[in-house]
């Protein structure tokens, strides 16, 4: 088997596989290097790089599609389906990792982290009359409320931390939603409701822009808003606004609409109240350990006749 791994520096450990095969690693591939180098592929991974049907006909051995990662829009399944190609990917493996980053930004930002060390750096505790100095509001998350987007693994890892944080859960519906489903609550009243929204659903056409201009202005002033899914759920733009004018009280992203932002981004903007991570909330050491091994089982497996996570 010849197995192409087209941005192998996304993932720093090492695989192996228990068949005879060729292996050929890149630590980044553009998009028009992509056909070129998986041409005599049978097995590709990819973290990020996208493979559509151009792709796909350019490598007319190519068996399987192994993700390195739970979502998968950078593949298209349709394609891949006609084509009779199996796509897998790896899910699951960094519930907590993702989680817990999630729960870190929405502590600094409810009691006003950055700020605060913003302060100390530029001197202004030493400066103070006091034994404190006090600038920024500081709020307990006990008692809070937590709207949360997306209710899978990762979300009900997150409501279960905040849960013990004494934090209370909404399940926020779908935008657009005809009807509220059982245990759901209205999209725009979920956002009313919130002290602190976390998105931790898909990127599609419905989740697009899920919050914009209109949601940031419907819900409480000063709540904090979380991304942890997908760059693009979020109006950068118009969440940067929100930041400056006071009607959001805090930002924490882990992802950009583009990324790496080498063509800039509103959101790379230095607030006291925005914190922005390089998409790094997977890659705790222990969800790295368990995504090299649930690749590694679904590699083998698929060789052995016995697929697991298939997407199609």
């Amino acid at each position: 088997m010849n197995i192409v791994f087209l941005d192998s520096a996304t993932l720093p450990r090492q695989l192996q596989f228990n068949f005879p095969y060729q292996w050929q690693d890149f630590a980044y591939t553009s998009p028009e290097e992509t056909c070129e180098r998986i041409a005599n592929a049978d097995i590709v991974l990819t973290n990020k790089v996208y493979m559509g049907a151009t792709e796909m006909d350019a490598a007319p051995n190519l068996k399987l599609i192994a993700v390195c990662a739970t979502g998968f829009n950078n593949v298209d399944i349709e394609a891949a389906k006609t084509r009779g190609i199996t796509v897998c990917n790896v899910p699951a493996y960094g519930n907590d990792s993702v989680a817990e980053h999630a729960l870190m930004m929405i502590l600094a930002l409810m009691r006003n982290l950055p700020a605060y060390t913003r302060d100390v750096s530029a001197g202004f505790w030493q400066k103070s009359a006091h034994f404190t100095h006090f600038s920024a509001p500081i709020r307990n998350v006990n008692g809070k409320t937590l709207t949360i987007f997306g209710r899978g693994n990762v979300g009900k890892t997150l409501a279960h931390y905040a849960e013990t944080l004494g934090m209370k859960i909404i399940w926020g519906e779908h935008k657009n939603a005809d009807m509220v489903r059982e245990g759901y609550t209205d999209f725009q009243a979920a956002l009313k409701q919130a002290d602190v929204v976390s998105l931790n659903c898909p990127l599609n056409e419905q989740t697009y822009h899920l919050i914009g201009e209109n949601e940031l202005q419907i819900m409480k002033p000063q709540a904090i808003l979380i991304n942890l899914g997908r760059g693009g759920l979020a109006d950068e733009q118009a969440v940067l606004a929100a930041l400056k004018y006071g009607q959001l009280g805090g930002a924490g992203f882990d992802v950009l609409s583009q990324e790496p932002p080498r063509d800039g981004n509103p959101l790379l903007s230095h607030l006291p109240n925005l914190i922005v991570t390089p998409h790094i909330a997977w890659a705790g050491d222990n969800a790295l350990d368990r995504m090299v091994q649930i690749l590694q089982d679904n590699i083998n497996g698929f060789i052995a006749g016995t697929p697991q996570n298939v997407l199609v």
